[in-house]
């Protein structure tokens, strides 16, 4: 989700466990040559889905940290082709903990419809998260160090040592 912490809390990881990083959110906007809003602005959010599909795709290698947007989880392909790259961690935050990070998220580039609430796309996410999910850290009432910290800790032994 938005607000979830996976690009501040990304590099830290990547920090702690001496990798490399990628926000595929940049990715989509270098590929694209404008922002995310402005995809869905001028396309639609399931614009942006086949984008992001397409530059999650793409993303190869292991050894770094990989911050994908909010809706990878739409696509069954790229979630495969993360998940053969790595450990796929969702941070899970609460609707209240949304709202206060957020504030108003029209701007965002967030895909999704226009008429769906936060509510109902958080319902909705959070379902597709724990399918693909191979770790999930709650990162309400925690700060980045800590979230980082737990995800370090939840990690195969063979990650934390790469």
């Amino acid at each position: 989700m938005p607000g979830s912490g996976k690009s501040t809390v990304g590099v830290l990881l990547a920090k702690s466990l001496a990798l490399g990083f990628v926000d595929t959110d940049l990715l989509i906007q270098q590929s694209e040559g404008r922002t995310l809003q402005a995809i869905v602005d001028t396309e639609g959010y399931q614009a942006l889905r086949r984008i992001e599909e397409r530059v999650l795709c793409e993303v190869s290698g292991g050894h770094r940290v990989i911050s994908t947007g909010g809706s990878a989880v739409y696509s069954e392909r790229a979630m495969a082709h993360l998940s053969a790259l790595g450990v796929v961690v969702f941070l899970e935050v609460t609707l209240p903990t949304l709202r206060q990070r957020l504030g108003d998220f029209s701007l965002r580039g967030i895909s999704k419809p226009p008429e769906q609430s936060l509510e109902a796309l958080l319902d909705e996410r959070n379902h597709l998260y724990r399918r693909y999910a191979d770790l999930t850290i709650v990162s309400d009432g925690r700060s980045q160090h800590e979230v980082c910290e737990a995800i370090v800790a939840g990690l195969p032994e063979e990650w934390r040592t790469s």
